[in-house]
This record gives structure tokens, C-alpha cells and sequence, in this order.
């Protein structure tokens, strides 16, 4: 009765001072080697995924962005700065910073307001409202700028009303807006859905149990479980809000120094043969598209530091 029980107090060890305490426990080692060596695949392989990613990021992502800092600095930094004080210029950054400005807390609002929805509550409709949300993916931005041309254009459905009001939509700032609100109002209600539907809702009955009210439950319970979700999301929307060239280009209608955003302002000068200033101006989008990545990742490592943090606190908090 006794040798089985020294045998499983054997085995049971996976340090190496176990393994060598007695012979029944080397069997353990040899069975883990044998089954790390059936799921691993060998160094070479490793390393050439490695060096085909490195070189992709190499060619389609370093070098681009290397070659415009460099034609943006190719006749010196006199230059480079020449190119924003042109009133034009401003007139660009001003109006991509106010693009961006109104759309993403529209779609912030939009995006929590449909994740919460469709995450939290059952009803008719649910798999349409999905589908809706999911549509600017797969629609191009120049026909969704179209849609608007059809839509608010002098020949379009509400056309002659809005000439009639004097009110201007397409080929002016609101046309603009509306544009890159349908391109980009995906990115913050796909981010929170998913995560919404994993924590479920538990803890919003449990507050509600409790006599909280919506607006507390809400603030109090949901905000805080979704909170880097919802920066991750915002981030995402503001890069789009501020790169976003197709359905822009179609609404503006190309008007220079009043509906031409940083985007369009570079295809002119670069169709002008203003190579210097419209690389210095790409420059700033690609500056903008590099503090938007930093702060991405400090999103993301904030986030696994209170996983990380959250997984090693104990089953029972103390309270004070």
C-alpha cells in the first residue's frame, strides 16, 4: 500500500530537484519533452515568419513613412515651415481639427448608445440593427459621398428645399461632417459590443437590485468596465476622422481655403507640382497618425496592467 503512494509523491514534483529524488519521476519529464516537440515548430520556421513580418514592415511601413519626412526636409527646414504659413494651409488643419471635433463625439455618443443596446437587451430587430452598424465597412467612402450628393445635392431629393432655406450641405463644412461621421461611426460601437456582451449583465441587475437608477448604473457600473474599450475605440475614430479622403473628396467639392481638409489640401499642392509643401503637410498627418499610435499603446498596456493587476487580487477583498 505504501509504493503507490511514494510513486504518485514522486511524479507529482516538475522541478528538476524533484525529477532526480527518485526513479519513477523521470517518465515525466520524457512524456512533456515529447508532446513540446510534436506542438512546436522548428527554430527555422520561427525565425522566417519572423524576417518575412520584419521585412513587410520594412517596405510598406518604415520606408513610406521615411520617404515623406525626408521629401518633406529636402530643401531644408526654411521650407518645410514655409509651407504652413500659407493661409490655405491653416484653413486645412482648421477645418480637419473641426471635422474631427464634431464627428467622433457623435459617433461616442452613437457607439455606446448601440453596443449597449444591442449587448445588454433583447428585441426585434437586433440582427438588422448589427448589420446596420457594420455598413461603412463595406460600402466605399466615395459611394457613401455620393449618397450625400444624391441626397443633398441641387438635383438631389431635398435639393430644392435646401436651396429655397438658403441652407448649404454638400460642397460646404456640413457635408463634410455628415461624411466622415458614416465612415467612421463603426469603429466605437465595434469595439464596445463584443466587450459588453462578454462582462453580460450581471452587475447592472445586481445595481439595479440595489435601487440604482439607470443613469447611475450606467456611470457607476458599465462606464467603468468599458472604459479602455471606449478610449480604444475613440482613438481608432479620430485616426479615420482626420486621414479620411474619399467621401470627403467627393462632398467638398475642392474649394480652396474653405472645404478642403489636410487630405485634399496635399492632393492639390502635389497636383500643382508643390512637392515640398505637400509632403510637409503629409508630414503632419503622419506626425498626428504617430501620436495617435503611441497613444494607442499606452491604451493597450494600461489595459493588461489592470488585467494583470485585477487577476492577482485575491477571491475576497478586505473592506476598510
Amino acid at each position: 500500500m505504501s509504493t503507490p503512494l511514494s510513486q504518485a509523491h514522486d511524479v507529482r514534483p516538475s522541478s528538476p530537484q524533484g525529477s532526480n529524488a527518485s526513479g519513477p519521476a523521470k517518465p515525466v519529464p520524457r512524456r512533456s519533452a515529447k508532446k513540446n516537440a510534436t506542438t512546436t515548430e522548428p527554430a527555422w520556421v520561427k525565425w522566417s515568419l519572423i524576417g518575412v513580418a520584419l521585412a513587410f514592415i520594412f517596405l510598406f511601413l518604415i520606408l513610406p513613412l521615411a520617404a515623406v519626412f525626408t521629401e518633406a526636409l529636402r530643401k531644408g527646414s526654411d521650407a518645410f515651415f514655409e509651407a504652413f504659413k500659407e493661409p490655405d494651409a491653416w484653413s486645412a488643419i482648421r477645418l480637419t481639427l473641426i471635422t474631427a471635433a464634431i464627428a467622433v463625439p457623435m459617433n461616442l455618443v452613437f457607439g455606446v448608445a448601440a453596443a449597449w443596446a444591442i449587448a445588454k437587451y433583447e428585441f426585434r430587430g437586433k440582427a438588422f440593427l448589427t448589420t446596420l452598424v457594420d455598413l461603412p465597412f463595406s460600402v466605399s467612402p466615395v459611394v457613401a459621398g455620393l449618397i450625400y450628393v444624391l441626397m443633398f445635392g441641387a438635383q438631389g431629393w431635398f435639393g430644392p428645399w435646401l436651396q429655397a432655406h438658403d441652407i448649404k450641405i454638400v460642397f460646404a463644412v456640413p457635408g463634410i461632417v455628415l461624411a466622415t461621421i458614416f465612415v467612421t461611426f463603426p469603429f466605437i460601437a465595434r469595439e464596445l459590443i463584443p466587450l459588453m456582451q462578454a462582462q453580460g449583465t450581471d452587475e447592472e441587475q445586481a445595481a439595479q437590485v440595489l435601487g440604482a437608477t439607470g443613469w447611475q448604473t450606467f456611470w457607476h457600473v458599465t462606464l467603468p468596465n468599458i472604459k479602455w474599450g471606449l478610449i480604444y475605440g475613440v482613438i481608432l475614430c479620430n485616426a479615420r476622422a482626420m486621414g479620411e479622403f474619399g467621401a470627403v473628396s467627393v462632398v467638398s467639392g475642392h474649394i480652396r481655403g474653405q472645404t478642403n481638409t489636410m487630405p485634399l489640401h496635399v492632393e492639390i499642392l502635389y497636383n500643382e507640382y508643390q512637392s515640398v509643401a505637400a509632403f510637409a503637410v503629409a508630414s503632419l498627418l503622419a506626425l498626428l497618425a504617430l501620436v495617435t499610435l503611441v497613444i494607442k499603446s499606452f491604451v493597450e498596456w494600461q489595459f493588461e496592467r489592470d488585467q494583470k493587476a485585477a487577476a492577482a487580487l485575491p477571491p475576497e477583498r478586505p473592506t476598510v
